[in-house]
């Protein structure tokens, strides 16, 4: 299994995760942690814990997009928070892709939708909290610490 991680440059609250795995064919499924949310804005946004980005993170969800289109994603994952879609949309928008909701409650939920669907190529944008424990549930083990690095990417 191969492993490649998307690495910030900075102060970038933003990772990612590339992963292959064989189950009848070869899949690659990026895992994605959200660009820089806004600490400023709509207060009743904010009071829900769904802020918007923050001008850095457009600017960064831009540029994601630009480093994970050669890997083609065929389906586009947001949680259904404002700071995830915005992150998944320039991407989408690339490839003329709608970006699906997902709970993030219910992840185990996506491994058979990817490992067992037609699509060979996903994206997945989640939180701090959510996006290592799909890593986890993805790869059946903690890839935190036991899983091997093939080669970095930074976004800057």
């Amino acid at each position: 299994m191969k492993i490649q991680r998307l690495l910030p440059f900075g102060l970038v609250c933003m990772f990612g995760l590339f992963a292959q795995t064989s189950i009848a064919q070869k899949k690659t499924i990026v895992l994605v942690r959200h660009a820089e949310k806004s600490t400023t804005g709509n207060a009743t946004d904010m009071a829900k814990g769904d802020p918007e980005l923050s001008p850095e993170g457009l600017e960064r969800a831009e540029r994601l997009a630009k480093a994970v289109k050669k890997y083609k994603p065929d389906v586009i994952y947001s949680t259904d928070y404002k700071r995830t879609k915005q992150t998944a949309e320039p991407i989408a928008k690339l490839r003329h892709k709608e970006v699906q909701t997902y709970d993030p409650g219910k992840q185990a939920d996506l491994i058979p939708l990817m490992l067992n669907g037609k699509p060979k190529h996903y994206l997945i944008v989640g939180h701090s909290n959510t996006t290592p424990a799909l890593a986890n549930l993805i790869f059946k083990k903690k890839c935190s610490s036991s899983c091997r690095i093939q080669s970095m990417e930074f976004i800057g």
